[in-house]
C-alpha cells in the first residue's frame, strides 16, 4: 500500500500495527515500530508520524522525571527537533522546546539551555492569531491542532521569560533579568491584576538599579519612571529617582530605608533577589556617586573624592579603575600628586579644530566691534557737519 501511494489504506495499516502492539503490551516492539514507521515517511509524503513520536517522547520524559532521572529525561527530549516539524502547531512546538530548556536548567546544563532557547524567537509571542485556512483535502499537508493541555501563546510567553530569568540569574546578568521581567509585565493579564503586576514592577526596579550603567540601562530607567503605575508604589519610584538625579547618594541612610523592602522580596513571587545583590547594589551606588562627581569636577584630589564617597583612598582608587577599564568613565589618576582628572585627552585634530573655532569667534567679535566703532563715529560727526 505504501509503495502504491494508497494514503487511506496505509493509515489504517499503521494504526492497526500500533493498536496491536498496544493491546499486547509489547512496549519494546511498539517503540521499534514507531521508529521504523517514522523513517519510512519519506517514501510516502502524506504520512507523518513524527508528531506522535514527539508526544510519546515527552510522556516518557515526564515518567523519567517523576522517577528522579532528570538527566535521562533531558537526553530523551533533546533527541527530538520539533522546530523542523511543519505539521505541528506553533504553540505545541514552543511548549516542547520550553520543556527541553526547563530540563536542561534542572540538570544545570546552562550552555545547552541557552542554545535551545535561541530556537524560539521572542517575536513569535507577539504574532497575532493565525488566519483561518481552508480545510485541506485528504492527503494534503496540514497543521494539526495543539492538544488541549498546551498553554496559550501568552501563557507560553510568561513561561519562556520565567525560564530566561532562571538562566540569566545563573551569571547575575541583571539587565537581561530586568528585560525579562519587563516582558512579563507587558502581558495584558499581568497588567490588569495588581496582585501580579506589583511584584513584577518591584523586581523591574530592583534589577534596574542593580544593572551596571550603560545606555540601555539608562533608557529603561527613564522609561520605567514614566510608568504611571509606579505612583502606586512610591518607595520604588523614589528608588529610581535616586539614580537619575545628579546627587551623591549616602549609602548608610539609603540602605536603612530600603533594607526592609529588599528583604521582603523573599515572600514575593519570583523569589529572593540574592545575597550577592546587596553587595552589587552598594557597588552601583558607588559607581553612581563617581559619575555624579565627574559631572561637577574636572580635577579633584583622591582624598577629597574618597571623602565624598565615604570610602578609603584605596577603595576609591579600585572602584575608579574598574569603571575606567569597563569604559563607563573617562579618568586619569596622578598617583604621586593624588589628583584625579576626569577630562578626556584630546588628539591633535580636536585641538586644531578648537583653535580654528576660537579664532573664527575672535575675528567675528573684531568685525562687530569695528562696525560699532564706525557707527558711533558717524553719529558724532553728523552734528559737527550741521554746525
Amino acid at each position: 500500500m505504501r509503495l502504491a501511494a494508497d494514503v487511506s489504506g496505509t493509515r489504517k495499516v499503521v494504526v492497526a500495527i500500533v493498536q496491536i502492539c498496544y493491546e499486547a503490551r509489547a512496549w519494546k516492539t511498539l517503540n521499534e515500530q514507531i521508529s521504523v514507521l517514522n523513517k519510512k515517511r519519506a517514501q510516502l509524503k502524506q504520512i507523518y508520524v513524527e508528531i506522535e513520536r514527539a508526544r510519546l517522547v515527552r510522556k516518557l520524559a515526564k515518567i523519567k522525571e517523576e522517577q528522579g532521572l532528570i538527566a535521562e529525561a533531558a537526553d530523551l527530549m533533546q533527541e527530538v527537533a520539533v522546530e523542523t516539524f511543519g505539521a505541528m502547531a506553533k504553540t505545541e512546538k514552543i511548549a516542547f522546546i520550553l520543556e527541553q530548556v526547563r530540563l536542561c536548567l534542572d540538570r544545570k546544563d546552562y550552555m545547552r539551555a541557552q542554545i535551545l532557547s535561541r530556537r524560539i524567537s521572542p517575536k513569535a509571542f507577539d504574532a497575532g492569531t493565525l488566519k483561518e485556512k481552508k480545510k485541506p483535502k485528504e492527503g494534503d499537508n496540514m497543521v494539526e491542532e495543539a492538544p488541549p493541555e498546551i498553554p496559550s501563546l501568552l501563557e507560553l510567553k510568561r513561561i519562556y521569560y520565567e525560564l530566561m530569568i532562571r538562566y540569566y540569574s545563573h551569571n547575575n546578568d541583571y539587565l537581561e533579568i530586568c528585560r525579562s521581567y519587563k516582558a512579563i509585565y507587558d502581558i495584558p493579564s499581568v497588567k490588569e491584576d495588581p496582585a501580579q503586576w506589583i511584584p513584577v514592577l518591584r523586581k523591574i526596579c530592583w534589577y534596574l538599579v542593580l544593572s551596571p550603567h550603560d545606555p540601555m540601562q539608562s533608557s529603561l530607567l527613564n522609561a520605567t519612571l514614566e510608568d504611571k503605575k509606579l505612583l502606586e508604589i512610591p518607595k520604588f519610584r523614589a528608588l529610581l529617582k535616586h539614580f537619575v538625579t545628579m546627587e551623591v547618594i549616602q549609602w548608610v541612610p539609603f540602605w536603612e530605608i530600603y533594607q526592609s523592602e529588599f528583604g521582603q522580596e523573599r515572600t514575593m513571587p519570583g523569589g529572593f533577589i540574592g545575597d550577592k545583590a546587596a553587595e552589587d547594589l552598594r557597588q552601583r551606588v558607588i559607581e553612581h556617586n563617581i559619575l555624579v562627581v565627574s559631572k561637577y569636577y574636572s580635577r579633584i584630589s583622591l582624598a577629597r573624592l574618597a571623602e565624598l564617597l565615604c570610602l578609603s583612598v584605596q577603595e576609591t582608587e579600585k572602584h575608579l579603575s574598574d569603571m575606567v577599564v569597563l569604559k563607563s568613565l573617562v579618568a586619569k589618576v596622578d598617583r604621586p600628586a593624588g589628583i584625579v582628572c576626569f577630562r578626556a585627552a584630546k588628539d591633535s585634530n580636536e585641538i586644531l579644530n578648537s583653535w580654528a573655532i576660537n579664532i573664527e569667534k575672535l575675528l567675528d567679535l573684531v568685525e562687530k566691534s569695528c562696525h560699532q566703532i564706525h557707527k558711533e563715529t558717524m553719529v558724532h560727526k553728523a552734528p559737527l557737519k550741521v554746525q
